[in-house]
């Protein structure tokens, strides 16, 4: 199994709302533990020697938040700008210049929104869908994940 499909499978696991997946291939065990908007993954890969007694991996166990149910918010009406890789996310291309988005601002498909730093390579976030933004859900220099929500915008 490849790094790939493991963080395909992460990805599967993280939407379809388990709580909980354990997987084992042969000498490789995963176990993937969601809960409280965060994802553990436990790899064990290690192959089983004779006559040893095979002894289970250690793992540490996650709170498990009680999932509340949201009601239905205005925010339901905008769209989101998520973010496509891991990184530090950054309002503006430098220091010493204006944010590329703020609130109250227009984008059209293509504009660029921020820059996330990854592996000290800076990647222009281009906007896919033209509205309003509305809010920045991000602060300024802070770390992203994948997939997290950076801008709300207002498509109307």
């Amino acid at each position: 199994m490849d790094i790939k499909e493991i963080q395909n499978l992460i990805k599967f696991v993280a939407k379809s709302g388990a709580s909980e997946v354990k997987l084992e291939i042969k000498d490789v065990k995963i176990t993937i533990k969601t809960g409280s908007g965060t994802t553990e993954t436990t790899i064990v890969q290690a192959a089983p020697m004779q006559g040893m007694p095979q002894v289970a991996a250690p793992t540490i166990a996650t709170p498990v938040a009680q999932q509340s149910a949201q009601p239905v918010s205005e925010d339901s009406k905008y769209i989101t700008i998520k973010s496509p890789i891991i990184g530090t996310f950054y309002r503006k291309p430098s220091p010493d210049k204006p944010n590329f988005a703020e609130v109250g601002t227009e984008v059209k498909i293509g504009d660029t929104v921020c820059v996330i730093e990854a592996m000290k390579l800076f990647n222009e976030i281009e906007s896919e869908i033209s509205g309003k933004i509305v809010k920045v859900l991000v602060d300024d220099s802070s770390p992203v994940e994948f997939d997290q929500p950076l801008f709300l915008v207002d498509p109307s």
